[in-house]
């Protein structure tokens, strides 16, 4: 990891910049897989699946026998652990529920808002080197307390043609069944598109690599929306002199291991913390058994020395983090500052972990600086908020004339017609 001391505020924003991949080549290879996908089908989907996840797939389909399959491969104390974890995202999701409430703005007009749950979502669990069978929660769960009609769920099988049986239980726990083994950038144009085997979805959730959050942007230009841009993984630590440099150091790690291309930044007011963090990265790391994917991280990662908290917050809401964690003796007052981040973990204890499993709060999160614009997952990203108005005659009464006055100001004299037939019906003229 690279250590900065003292920057100046001018540097910041290249000292925080996050890792990447040459832009018109990205775009390019993921355009070129979604037309495949869009004009081939299911044939495209199988033959990307044979050359970026090496099996040969006679169908796209998980089927029940594979689905009581997997629940028979899965441990109790994993089960009992996912059954934990549903219990706690699902209270905490369920408690976003809101009730409409009509609002009277003048007498006689009365307008509401009333959520209706989008009725075909796509949910991307990714695979590779770790089955995230724990998103699968965090985007299924939510869905379900939505009432979201149909849940679409792509994941990449295994070379054995099969996916993880751990992915499959939580599936089933949250009650997902639509489920299709597809990866990467032809799952994401799959469910944009539609194939024969999978069905075609209004809105689609997950996280992935560049080339996924590529797709997915793609696709959200034509018709289909997306949570947010959800890339590789990143965490900010913020740090003073009485931090727990063993537990910062873990932190780092479990988010340089989720891929090479993750990125990890400890800001710290404190020499001592920085410095033994850093010793204590090196020696957790040799035991780390993605010590590989990790290191490679790591190389894009930084220590940096600030000299207050002043520095410290600024940089982070720069930043703009995926995940926050403030390990400092006065969180609660640093929290009340946190401007940009995706979740923010306080004390010493609030490892990121905890909100990756079982918390209950939405691990799936905007990354690669969109914390400043974008919400994580929550209920309200599985919904439209419609809105309803009823206006009486009292109410023609009181905003008519403004509004044939407003619309007669913008030479829209079929907006102001609209109303003013209304007015004279109701005066007799």
């Amino acid at each position: 990891m690279k250590i900065v001391r003292y920057p100046e505020k001018s540097l910041w924003k290249s000292i925080l910049e996050r890792p990447h991949i040459d832009a018109a080549r990205l775009g390019s290879t993921v355009s070129s897989i979604l037309e495949d996908v869009k004009r081939d089908g299911d044939e495209a989907v199988k033959k990307y699946e044979e050359q970026f996840d090496h099996v040969c797939l006679q169908s796209l389909s998980v089927s029940k026998e594979e689905m009581d399959e997997a629940e028979q491969l899965v441990s109790d104390k994993l089960k009992d652990a996912i059954l934990l974890a549903y219990h706690n995202i699902k209270v905490f999701h369920k408690s976003q529920l809101t009730s409409p409430s009509k609002i009277e703005t003048q007498p006689g007009v009365t307008c509401w808002q009333k959520p209706v749950a989008i009725q075909r979502v796509g949910l991307y669990i990714p695979g590779g080197s770790a089955p995230l069978f724990s998103t699968v929660l965090m985007l299924s769960t939510p869905a379900k307390i939505a009432g979201c009609e149909r849940i679409v769920l792509c994941t990449p099988p295994g070379k054995d043609g099969k996916v993880h049986p751990a992915v499959l239980f939580a599936a089933k726990v949250a009650g997902v069944s639509d489920i299709f083994k597809a990866g990467g950038v032809q799952a994401i144009g799959a469910m944009a598109y539609g194939t024969e085997s999978i069905p075609y979805v209004y809105k689609i959730f997950g996280p992935g690599n560049q080339y996924v959050m590529e797709a997915k942007q793609q696709v959200s230009l034509h018709g289909v929306a997306i949570d947010m841009p959800a890339g590789p993984s990143e965490v900010c630590v913020i740090a003073d002199e009485n931090a727990d440099c063993t537990f910062i150091a873990a932190d780092l790690l479990s988010q340089a291991e989720h891929g090479p291309d993750s990125q990890v930044v400890l800001i710290t007011t404190s020499e001592k913390t920085l410095t033994g963090v850093q010793q204590e990265v090196t020696a957790q790391l040799e035991s780390l058994p993605r010590k590989s994917i990790a290191s490679q991280a790591l190389d894009n990662s930084k220590l940096v020395l600030v000299h207050d908290d002043d520095e410290a917050m600024d940089m982070a809401n720069l930043y703009a983090p995926e995940h926050l964690i403030i390990q400092t003796d006065n969180y609660a007052e640093l929290a009340e500052r946190v401007v940009n981040a995706g979740s923010v973990f306080l004390g010493r204890y609030a490892c990121e972990s905890a909100g990756d499993y079982a918390s209950g709060t939405n691990h799936t999160l905007p990354t690669n600086g969109y914390a400043t614009s974008y919400s994580g997952v929550n209920l309200d990203s599985y919904f439209r908020k419609i809105t309803f108005q009823h206006i009486s005659s009292r109410g023609i009464a009181n905003i008519g004339p403004a509004v044939a006055e407003m619309a007669a100001a913008e030479s829209l004299d079929g907006h102001k017609n609209a109303m003013t037939l209304r007015m004279k019906s109701l005066s007799g003229n």
